[in-house]
């Protein structure tokens, strides 16, 4: 390590396209006091245990203001918290009532059947390249993608889709920290306070209009849902929505951007998964392990004194949890900083675990599936035009910001 804190080098973007040796000199210490107020936790039984621990608390109004200024990131003060952000009762309420219209046991198939559909989107954006030999495949594909299956998902009209990539275009930008002149910034985070006021307005009445003549989606199941704890309220609505559409989106962006980096940087692998489309889901699993789109969960709180890995964190501090570093814990993955897509009992960190397990998980999962296999099915040699490419300057959801491919043409 360098003189500055573990932690302000894991922030630095001069390490973002590759944290992993910062991470790897962490995990000499399991849990690390940094001097700028969190401690830092780095290994993979030590962070699995902490998202299990129910003395760690999720809930925003717990953190304190040093770390949550440390991201530059501001909260949304019109909407209520998420469940994300909150501890049980109100997370399970939220969670539950959240979870009915998306998933088991309520709603089994909403994701599965999807498939068809969401084929189809990506069948449409690679038909799109066919009379071109490059591309950005982050502006071309990894973004539009994800966020035209928020949209399906929630049941936004097709017309309205472009508005809504519009403000994820907007919103994702504010979730890297903000430079240049302090009236730039101010001018950046204006434009964001406008697009979550614009996209909060637009679901809200988006979900009376599903209340009043509902659809099969997911905005209208959740505007018509009476589970056991009631219901949700309007403004619960439109921040779930929101959350659907900002953390799910980023994160899937990423992972499919990085898969495909990785995919270009062992060309063994595209063959292999080209021909074998078997293989792509052991394949997403190591990759969400090797390089996952959340490198870690900087907003939790010690409710008391917490004795871990040798070191007691106290009361009312900060935890980051590193995933990403759990991931490549040598002492839970052998040989971790290969890629090995036929890697066995690979029990990931990357959609956490316990009460706050990743929400849209199944979905992230049949997205990177479909997108990577077809990618590697239909472009014709394609190549990294630049490596490393330039990243995001976020350091929680890492991946480029722009990833050039070159091609010789688009298979049917």
């Amino acid at each position: 390590m360098t003189s500055a804190s573990p932690l302000r080098q894991i922030l630095d973007p001069a390490h973002r396209a590759n944290p992993y040796p910062l991470y790897a000199e962490l995990r000499k210490t399991p849990v690390v006091p940094d001097e700028t107020g969190p401690y830092l936790v780095s290994t993979y039984w030590e962070v699995q245990e902490l998202l299990h621990d129910p003395r760690v608390s999720s809930d925003v109004r717990n953190l304190n203001p040093e770390a949550a200024a440390l991201l530059g990131q501001e909260e949304d003060p019109n909407l209520p918290p998420t469940f994300l952000r909150l501890d049980p009762p109100e997370h399970d309420r939220l969670r539950d009532l959240a979870m009915r219209p998306f998933g088991p046991p309520h709603t089994p198939r909403r994701v599965s059947e999807m498939r068809g559909e969401l084929a189809g989107i990506v069948t449409h954006l690679i038909d799109d390249f066919r009379d071109r030999d490059h591309i950005d495949l982050v502006d071309s594909f990894a973004y539009p993608f994800p966020v035209t299956v928020i949209c399906r998902l929630l049941g936004v009209p097709r017309e309205d889709e472009p508005r809504f990539h519009v403000w994820a275009d907007t919103l994702a930008a504010g979730l890297d920290p903000v430079q240049g002149t302090p009236e730039e910034r101010e001018a950046q985070l204006r434009n964001v306070r406008r697009a979550r006021a614009d996209l909060a307005a637009y679901l809200a009445g988006l979900i009376e209009e599903r209340r009043r003549a509902p659809r099969d989606d997911m905005l209208s199941a959740m505007a018509a849902d009476h589970g056991p704890d009631g219901r949700l309220s309007p403004l619960e609505m439109v921040s779930t929505a929101a959350l659907l559409l900002i953390a799910g989106h980023e994160t899937t962006v990423n992972l499919i951007t990085n898969g495909m980096l990785t995919l270009l940087r062992n060309p063994d692998l595209l063959p292999r998964l080209r021909d074998q489309p078997s293989l792509a889901a052991p394949f997403i699993e190591e990759l969400l392990r090797f390089d996952p789109p959340v490198q870690f969960l900087p907003q939790r709180t010690a409710l008391t004194d917490i004795d871990i890995a040798g070191t007691t964190i106290p009361k009312g501090a900060s935890l980051w949890l590193l995933l990403a570093s759990g991931n490549r814990d040598p002492h839970r993955f052998p040989d971790p900083d290969r890629f090995l897509p036929d890697r066995p009992d690979n029990q990931h960190l990357s959609f956490g675990s316990g009460i706050h397990t990743c929400f849209g998980a199944p979905l992230a999962r049949l997205e990177a599936q479909l997108a990577l296999t077809e990618l590697a099915r239909r472009l014709d040699n394609p190549r990294l035009a630049e490596d490393p490419p330039p990243y995001r300057r976020n350091a929680v959801l890492r991946g480029p910001r722009h990833l050039p491919l070159t091609f010789e043409g688009v298979r049917e």
